[in-house]
């Protein structure tokens, strides 16, 4: 049996997924974790369990398929950070995405000039969420561990150091560090200086078609075949992209997962510094453009856990809330949900922000506010689409994947908002499969990559008539925050 193995790093598990000759994703394996938040602001991994599911990922669908396989791409969450020492071992647990301890740092960057500048040649929004303020936030307020650490990387690199006792990092996860310039594919020299460090102190830099076949013997792969390829691959967005096919013009790639994120592939990067949209890289020659979004699936988690008031929700939980939810008008009778439950990322970057609902009547019942929370999900999404069109990109279609995409209430609602049709591509896989199509073109020395095998095209069109009626209380929900922002800045800053 011939297969390549996409692996996907996230943020809540590691999902190992088969691709075939045929290019269709067949079979996977996925290994859960904890994060952890001790303190206000932290989120925080141990990056040694993730070390282990990984590992574990492999040994479990190879064990399942009965056959090793070819190759081994890797895709991985983005901004994480660990401080090692020379022999790669973690000095602090690792910073996720949504640590968000640096907010003073980023606002501090972005009040000068320097904080453009920087976004500028990097690519990456000044934001809590960046290893550049994260790194600065250690100098600043962990002066010892900044001194000790020999090298300050990502699960990525940490993954790869276990591999080949090498610290490479791609230009992809690069990309997204606040650290390289993306036009360059260097470490950019303006970052180093506000960091504080020197190159000395990342990775060696490699492109996302790296290989390697010299693994070190460790007894966690001991059943893979000591030459088996490994190609470095990319972040889980880019990858997203690639594996869900929308590496066209006219094509937004879009997923939800515990978070969210809305891309555009271009040859060209797009600089938007009203609403700092993202530009990082999938290769040398292809930009990733697109604005991420912390509350995406987490936020309906929230409401429906204490909706039920339980730990676990199982899968009929959450189909009898939004079955429930779908008999409720588009706009939940003005009933708006702002869902920065987590702060929010893009277009508005405000740490600060903080979930509400307005518009609270007697008539309004549970199902209402399970539609609001949805409603209020997609308006995000649906301002970076906004965002991203503002700026130059012309969106036709949206191809969807993430765990969200097993709704159809969900898929309707979202399409209704923006008024695109969407191309539902796969359910949770589409990071792993992109890592596994990114690895073909590198095996095989492709001018191309490799396109999604759709056995059956599955389309949802926005109704036209809900679409008009969102667009109006899509009015509300921008107003809504701006109205708001004061308050709940002082809500943050000055809790009573």
């Amino acid at each position: 049996m011939d297969y390549i193995l996409g692996i996907d790093v996230g943020t809540g598990s590691t999902k190992a997924v088969a691709v075939g000759t045929d290019l269709k994703a067949f079979e996977s394996s996925q290994v859960f974790y904890p994060t952890m938040s001790n303190k206000p602001g932290y989120s925080e991994q141990n990056p040694e369990t993730i070390w282990n599911a990984f590992c574990t990922s492999i040994e479990e669908l190879s064990m399942k398929l009965d056959a090793k396989p070819a190759a081994i791409s890797l895709s991985t969450a983005m901004h994480s950070l660990i401080a090692v020492d020379e022999n790669g071992r973690a000095l602090a647990p690792m910073m996720t995405w949504a640590d968000s301890r640096s907010i003073a740092v980023a606002d501090r960057l972005l009040s000068t000039g320097e904080g453009m500048e920087l976004y500028k040649a990097t690519g990456t929004p000044i934001h809590s969420m960046s290893p550049l303020c994260k790194i600065i936030w250690i100098r600043e307020n962990q002066p010892e561990l900044f001194s000790k650490t020999y090298k300050f990387i990502s699960i990525k690199e940490y993954i790869w150091y276990k591999l080949f006792h090498s610290f490479e990092c791609d230009h992809s996860i690069a990309s997204c560090t606040g650290l390289m310039d993306v036009y360059e594919l260097q470490w950019s020299a303006l970052a180093l200086k506000a960091a504080g460090v020197d190159e000395g102190k990342l990775s060696k830099l490699v492109s996302t078609s790296y290989i390697r076949k010299d693994r070190v013997a460790n007894e966690s792969l001991s059943f893979l075949l000591p030459a088996t390829p490994f190609v470095i691959g990319a972040s889980d967005g880019c990858l997203a992209n690639l594996g869900t096919g929308a590496i066209n013009p006219g094509t937004a790639a879009l997923t939800i997962g515990t978070s969210g994120a809305l891309r555009v592939a271009s040859r060209e990067a797009v600089f938007n510094p009203h609403d700092m949209t993202f530009f990082y890289r999938l290769d040398e020659e292809i930009f990733v453009n697109g604005g991420p979004v912390n509350n995406g699936g987490i936020a309906l988690k929230w409401h429906l856990k204490n909706l039920y008031n339980r730990e676990e929700l199982g899968t009929a939980d959450y189909d009898l809330a939004l079955a429930n939810a779908e008999q409720i008008p588009a706009g939940a009778e003005g009933l708006i949900f702002l869902p920065y439950l987590q702060g929010e990322r893009a277009p508005i970057w405000d740490s600060k922000s903080c979930g509400t609902f307005f518009g609270i009547g007697l008539k309004h019942r549970t199902a209402h506010f399970t539609r609001a929370v949805v409603e209020g999900i997609c308006y995000a999404l649906n301002d970076v689409l906004l965002s991203l069109e503002a700026s130059g990109q012309q969106i036709i279609q949206l191809n969807v994947s993430g765990g969200f995409v097993t709704s159809r209430v969900w898929l309707q609602i979202l399409a209704d908002i923006t008024g695109k049709k969407l191309l539902l591509v796969s359910t949770e896989d589409a990071s792993a499969v992109g890592a596994a199509f990114l690895a073909r073109k590198a095996l095989t020395r492709s001018s191309v990559y490799s396109s999604p095998a759709h056995a059956e095209e599955k389309w949802i069109l926005p109704a036209e008539d809900n679409h008009l009626r969102y667009q109006k209380y899509f009015k509300r929900y921008k107003t809504l925050y701006q109205n708001l922002k004061a308050l709940m800045h002082e809500q943050s800053d000055n809790p009573i």
